[in-house]
């Protein structure tokens, strides 16, 4: 029970990102006294301060009086069911210390501080910002800025006029709630107020529109049909040729269904990979750690000094301590590295097509092949390669990607569910137009390239790909 603190702290490391590790790395230094990052530039003062190897003996058996109760790193190797090599050196962690880490390492804090984004105007203060320039009265005004604040995201109202009055709590009339409706409608961008999809197309038309009056129609009696390709229904209903609506539907392409869309705000994934993957001049794949965010730490020589002088027991023990937090600190770093490198390397081991031929070469995998290849359980190589990225000759990869099911061909050959999809895709990309082809037809093709699938599932992957069914892929 007194190692479980300590263990979910092990589970944590093994489990986060590049830049969340960092982070924790960061707090770390921050709250422990005897943790520092190692400067290479120092590297000879800290060897003159570092006890000599008598003393150094006689601290590590102090420190047993604790590592003998909790025994940390035999658990932590049972934890994580694998038999890595820990590093002989038990108060540094990394390898040897590039001679410029530490002002790489604290420049690329700087790079990430100074391209951090400013955070971007809102919808609703761009529209506010152009509603205060109209000259209206108060009661107007107020009914105004609490109509915009409840547009949605998207810029469209959030229910029914009367329920919008009826929620605002105070009385006014419809005349008036539909006039100020009617100025916030023109305000940009162009769409915003509507109260469905149709009146915020029919917005967006002006005088200069081409084909108003032919998109004018279309969006108010025959967006159904629109949606489902009928055409030729549309044909008999307007009375307009298949070329008029096509040249229509082609304007209307250019109209913004969702016109608060750019206002909101997009949290950008900052993928940083983990570990990379390179060709060895004897033709292997090998993996190997990305350490650029990660720096060495060690345990303070003036600390392990301190402690040597015999200081009083309450010293000595928050000492202790201190230096068995940073202990278990820099071996969860080492062993969340091992273990990354090992699991990464046995991927890449199964994935050698996929480097060579690209992601249409990508091979079934199970987590559980990975875990028997390492050595470890199955749920220590879903935390290594959870949110890891692995840079590749191919581009950049989360290393979940590498992972999935598939089937077998009819000559035999295991094939990804992945592959099956691209080749899906191509298929489709190829058909004739005029003719697309039917679930069932896409049955029949892929299974000229070997793939023996059912309907349903040809209809399960074309759905979740977003390929529309082929009567909305027909061309007119």
């Amino acid at each position: 029970m007194k190692l479980a603190p300590q263990m979910i702290q092990s589970m944590e490391i093994l489990q986060m990102s590049v830049m969340a590790l960092q982070e924790k790395i960061d707090q770390e230094l921050e709250e422990n006294v005897v943790l520092e990052a190692v400067d290479p530039k120092q590297q000879d003062a800290y060897e003159e301060e570092t006890p000599t190897a008598s003393a150094s003996t006689e601290i590590e058996q102090q420190e047993m009086v604790v590592d003998n109760d909790h025994n940390n790193e035999a658990d932590f190797e049972r934890l994580l069911e694998l038999s890595a090599e820990w590093p002989e050196d038990n108060f540094t962690s990394g390898g040897k210390p590039s001679a410029n880490r530490i002002d790489e390492y604290s420049d690329r804090q700087h790079d990430l501080i100074g391209n951090l984004e400013a955070h971007p105007q809102s919808l609703q203060d761009y529209l506010l910002e152009q509603f205060h320039f109209y000259e209206i009265d108060p009661e107007e005004r107020d009914f105004g800025e609490f109509l915009i604040q409840n547009l949605d995201e998207q810029g469209r109202m959030q229910g029914t006029l009367p329920e919008i009055v009826q929620v605002y709590g105070v009385e006014i009339s419809q005349e008036v709630a539909e006039c100020v409706l009617g100025l916030i409608q023109k305000l940009d961008p162009p769409g915003v107020g509507a109260r469905n999809l149709q009146e915020c197309l029919l917005l967006q038309l002006t005088d200069e529109t081409p084909m108003k009056e032919a998109l004018a129609t279309l969006i108010s009696n025959h967006l159904e049909d629109i949606s489902q390709n009928r055409l030729p229904l549309i044909e008999r209903k307007t009375g307009y040729s298949i070329e008029t609506i096509k040249q229509a539907l082609e304007q209307m392409r250019h109209l913004d269904p969702y016109p608060g869309q750019r206002f909101i705000l997009q949290a950008s994934q900052n993928v940083t990979p983990d570990v990379r993957v390179k060709e060895g001049e004897d033709g292997n794949w090998t993996v190997e750690l990305i350490n650029d965010y990660t720096p060495e730490l060690r345990i303070s020589g003036r600390y392990l000094k301190m402690l040597q002088g015999n200081p009083d027991e309450k010293t000595k023990e928050y000492i202790r301590k201190k230096i068995e937090s940073a202990k278990w600190l820099i071996d969860s770093i080492e062993q969340r590295q091992a273990t990354l490198r090992k699991v990464a390397q046995a991927i890449v081991n199964h994935q050698n097509e996929f480097l060579e031929r690209g992601p249409e070469s990508i091979v079934p995998l199970k987590m559980q092949q990975v875990a028997d290849d390492v050595g470890v359980h199955v749920t220590t190589v879903s935390r290594a390669v959870d949110g890891k990225w692995i840079e590749t000759p191919r581009g950049l990869f989360a290393l979940r990607q590498f992972f999935g099911g598939g089937t077998t061909t009819v000559d035999g050959a295991e094939v990804s569910w992945k592959k099956i999809r691209l080749k899906l895709q191509e298929v489709i990309d190829n058909e004739n137009k005029q003719k697309p082809l039917s679930d069932k037809a896409l049955v029949d093709e892929m299974d000229k390239f070997g793939y023996t699938l059912a309907r349903r599932t040809i209809t399960k992957y074309r759905e979740a790909m977003g390929i529309p069914s082929s009567r909305q892929r027909k061309a007119y």
